[in-house]
């Protein structure tokens, strides 16, 4: 009997790990997960693919899809608009597909209101230190803008209670594998397979004494 696939969001602070969680995730379960595919506003690098990466579109097209509310959710960063279309997402689910969706605290949010049953979950490094650590190992920005998104961190961990768990990223293998139980785990809740447990109420009344 076929299922509803599950909508389960990874957010995080700047240098927690997520991402890496999400490709590890893909790597290690291969056909089991679906990745989600924001569309954005910002120019298609060298390599990058429409409908791959993103899907790339002018600002007109990105404002009316906003118009039309066929956005999970979107946001505004550095001049450039990025969402999470409906379409995709809602046709993935009605497949059966399991979707994995990145995003940010606020945008995670949007989404538990549109899919009141999505799983949300939180990536944390084991400590602030850790994750000042992480970020300026990445050597890709400068102390000011460390400190900025630390600040920016400061203000998300507030929201961290919103989620339904917490993955403490200290060891990858672990917190991949942690995800990806949790997900077996809330497919398999009596509240999200009630189609079974009817038909097995239905058919198990014949017997009924």
């Amino acid at each position: 009997m076929k299922r509803k696939g599950l909508i389960t969001v990874l957010s995080g602070f700047s240098g927690a790990g997520k991402g890496t969680i999400m490709k590890h995730l893909l790597e290690e379960y291969p056909g089991r997960y679906n990745l989600s595919i924001s569309a954005t506003t910002r120019n298609k690098r060298i390599g990058e693919e429409d409908g791959r990466e993103y899907f790339f579109k002018t600002r007109e097209e990105f404002e009316e899809m906003i118009k039309n509310d066929e956005l999970l959710e979107y946001a505004e960063f550095s001049g450039n608009y990025y969402g999470t279309p409906k379409e995709y997402v809602n046709r993935l689910v009605d497949e059966g597909k399991d979707v994995l969706l990145e995003i940010e605290v606020n945008g995670a949010l949007q989404v538990r209101k549109i899919f009141p049953d999505s799983v949300l979950l939180f990536v944390t490094p084991p400590s602030a230190e850790a994750l000042k650590s992480r970020l300026v190992g990445r050597k890709t920005e400068s102390m000011e803008e460390i400190e900025n998104r630390l600040s920016i961190s400061s203000k998300e961990s507030l929201l961290m209670d919103k989620y339904d768990y917490l993955i403490v990223n200290d060891k990858v293998s672990a917190a991949v594998k942690e995800v990806h139980d949790i997900i077996e785990c809330e497919i398999l809740r009596t509240g999200r397979n009630s189609v079974m447990i009817e038909k097995m109420q239905r058919e198990l009344a014949l017997y009924k004494k």
